[in-house]
């Protein structure tokens, strides 16, 4: 076995197989890639450089769209006093269990508890009642990027902490219809988002009342499909009705001198859109990062001879100068050797890596190697400034057609429960079945098999509940989901 072959089977064999156990596979790609570390406080994490990059640029391009639609940037404060989440009671039950509560401040016990931020909107809606006053005022529409605490029991990093990040979007509206058009503006934004810069294809649509946001009207979701055949919430949008302007009495007098009740949404992504990269875009030697979103678009790494060293470092870095509008960088570490160098650069899913040697600056060329496709190819160094723009767009574009057709692949329908059952055991993946929309049948179905409506198919159906074989009422897609 080749000394190259031997590096890189040493650092491969850290990273358990995807087949073998797909759980830990995710644990060893986030270790390994110099994504995140464990903290001391138990369920967080703490986020590395490489990590944090890839959040940098999700937020930097998220951010963008955020603007352009009007919402602008806020921030509010980390403490919510107890007393605003018991002001709407669908809201703190659904978020008592996972709130973490301040009792004590300045060495004293404080006169009212703080709840540590689970969710922003009880505090954000009692600044609103003070901001809104007419019509003129709406509609509102704010984000804040943030850091968020909910007590999870199980976690694991990125895909479920007890601190993230995230950034969560709230408006204001005189009506339903403001309401309604802001809410499925979010959800086809992080739709396009997600395409566009993450080459994730998601399925989009309402969840379940019983699976929407606590307080919400209906709940909007983006759903994308792991290669494990589980499901991923990648983002939410809701319509909250006027459940909370009426909590927190914000009203607006109408051009008649009317005063009537707003309509609000919120909306949010967040530090989970990475372990959703993670577990869709994965292979067996680890990570693979779309080009829009990767610290590092392109890695030179240089072959170096004692003779040549100083001629190849500098054909090298005149590769980083031409490359303009290109993350690029050169990897010149003389301590480990050119075939761990590629074996890392792989786990860390870097789209290209060019590989110059004493040789290849001899013909003037260089190796291209693709971490979508595993293909290589020579390429004339003259030409690098043409060919790796473009070749960027082709990885982002076939990540994506790969994700895509993954997805079809396991998507599939099943008109009985038995039918249900048999292809949930033997494949996973999302199952299109008729639903009658009874909660009962949703929740036998979670009990007895672990699958859940991930979004319900707006659309007029003739069919049977896959459950009770009554008429459904919708046609849903269910898969277990993480």
């Amino acid at each position: 076995m080749s000394w190259l072959l031997k590096k890189i089977n040493f650092l491969m064999s850290k990273i358990t197989s995807q087949s073998k156990d797909f759980s830990q596979w995710y644990l060893d790609v986030v270790k390994i890639a110099d994504l995140a570390d464990y903290s001391k406080v138990k369920g967080c994490m703490v986020i590395k450089p490489y990590g944090y990059a890839i959040w940098e640029n999700i937020q930097s391009e998220l951010d963008r769209l955020i603007k352009e639609a009007g919402v602008k940037n806020v921030y509010f404060p980390l403490l919510i006093p107890e007393s605003f989440l018991q002001r709407e009671k669908d809201h703190v039950e659904g978020f008592a269990p996972e709130c973490a509560v301040v009792t004590h401040g300045g060495g004293k016990k404080l006169t009212e508890n703080l709840v540590i931020r689970p969710t922003s909107e009880t505090i954000m809606y009692d600044t609103f009642a003070d901001w809104i006053q007419s019509h003129r005022d709406l509609p509102l529409k704010i984000n804040q990027w943030a850091n968020i605490i909910r007590w999870e029991m199980r976690t694991r990093p990125f895909l479920r902490t007890t601190e993230f990040l995230w950034q969560e979007g709230h408006t204001a509206h005189k009506d339903k219809a403001g309401a309604d058009e802001e809410a499925y503006r979010a959800l086809k934004m992080y739709e396009d988002f997600d395409k566009e810069f993450l080459a994730l294809p998601v399925l989009t649509g309402k969840k379940s009342d019983r699976e929407k946001f606590a307080g919400a009207l209906y709940t909007l979701s983006t759903e994308a499909l792991a290669r494990d055949g589980k499901a991923i919430q990648a983002g939410t949008s809701h319509n909250l009705g006027t459940t909370f302007s009426e909590s927190f009495n914000i009203q607006y007098q109408d051009e008649n001198g009317e005063l009537k009740r707003v309509w609000q949404t919120s909306w949010g992504v967040s530090t989970r859109l990475i372990g959703t990269l993670i577990v869709v875009h994965g292979d067996e030697q680890g990570l693979r990062l779309p080009p829009k979103i990767a610290p590092v678009q392109v890695v030179i790494v240089p072959i170096l001879k004692d003779d040549s060293k100083d001629k190849v470092l500098a054909a090298c870095n005149q590769v980083v100068s031409d490359l303009t509008n290109v993350r690029s960088e050169v990897d010149a570490r003389d301590t480990v050797s050119p075939g761990y160098k590629f074996a890392e650069w792989e786990v860390k899913g870097v789209p290209i890596r060019i590989e110059i040697g004493p040789r290849d600056l001899e013909n003037g060329s260089c190796v291209v190697a693709r971490r979508d496709t595993g293909e290589k190819t020579t390429c004339e160094l003259s030409q690098l400034f043409t060919v790796v723009p473009k070749l960027l767009k082709e990885i982002q574009d076939n990540m994506f057609a790969q994700a895509l057709a993954y997805r079809e692949e396991n998507t599939r329908s099943a008109d009985t429960y038995d039918e249900f059952k048999k292809v949930l055991e033997e494949h996973g993946g999302f199952i299109l079945s008729g639903w009658c929309g009874n909660e009962d049948c949703e929740i036998k179905i979670q009990e007895e098999t672990k699958a859940t409506i991930r979004v319900i198919k707006e659309e007029e159906v003739k069919c049977k509940c896959v459950l009770c074989g009554s008429d459904a009422k919708n046609r849903v897609y269910f898969a277990k989901a993480y």
